[in-house]
């Protein structure tokens, strides 16, 4: 499994080679001025695989390729891939460490590793990025590992070592059906803050940011509705919720 994902990075590697993509690559110089001193593909790669070097020139040489990448541009793809060779360095250790975890079949980690990188430069508000890389990198790998322990909960895996998934199996169906249909009722509009980051894994921060609120004002609609479904949860584990 390891052999095809490193056949992927050479699939790549042999398209940015192409005569067509360095005549892209050359657009890019000209729209995205931050790339404009590389020749190729292959020097502007080299520069960014480096370990030394200028890190905010080369974080600025990120932002300009997702602009690209974003773009309805007709580079839009070329872009990606420089992206996706640019980083595969950190890919690459993620998909290593997400197999040392045990977070799926190694193929199946390299296609989730691979989709969710194209679709974090995709989506990435660069207006909200400080360091491209780092964000890009440690979102994905924190993202893999939250949805494994989802799957794990929701399939009420004895192996997860989360308290959540030893739950009893009425207990985890009453919890299920709390959270998904009565939580409306029980705590009104902060209902949306507690699903994303308890059933879809966002930071309270994420959710803050979405719900147009501060992080300290998000923390603490969190806990208060916490608290008001804990008591629910506890006073009524036998009967319907009133």
């Amino acid at each position: 499994m390891s052999y095809a994902w490193h056949e992927i990075r050479d699939h790549l590697m042999t398209v940015s080679s192409t005569l067509d993509f360095h005549h892209r690559f050359g657009r890019l110089r000209v729209t995205e001025p931050e790339l404009a001193d590389f020749s190729d593909p292959s020097a502007l790669l080299d520069h960014l695989h480096q370990v030394q070097g200028d890190p905010e020139g080369k974080n600025q040489l990120l932002r300009a390729l997702i602009r690209a990448a974003q773009s309805d541009g007709p580079c839009a793809d070329h872009a990606l891939t420089l992206l996706l060779l640019a980083l595969w360095p950190g890919l690459d250790a993620v998909r290593q460490r997400s197999v040392r975890r045990r977070l799926g079949a190694p193929e199946d980690i390299a296609a989730d590793v691979l989709a969710r990188a194209t679709e974090a430069f995709r989506g990435l508000a660069l207006d909200r990025v400080n360091r491209i890389a780092a964000t890009v990198l440690r979102n994905i790998e924190r993202d893999m590992i939250r949805a494994k322990r989802r799957a794990r909960i929701f399939k009420g895996n004895p192996d997860s070592n989360d308290l959540a998934a030893q739950q009893a199996p009425d207990e985890k169906v009453f919890a299920n059906l709390l959270l998904r249909h009565d939580m409306p009722r029980l705590v009104g509009e902060d209902a949306r803050l507690v699903r994303a980051v308890a059933l879809h894994g966002f930071t309270q921060a994420e959710v803050a940011a979405v719900l147009g609120i501060s992080p300290d004002a998000a923390r603490k609609r969190y806990q208060r509705a916490l608290h008001r479904l804990r008591e629910v949860f506890e006073n009524n584990f036998d009967g319907a919720v009133p």
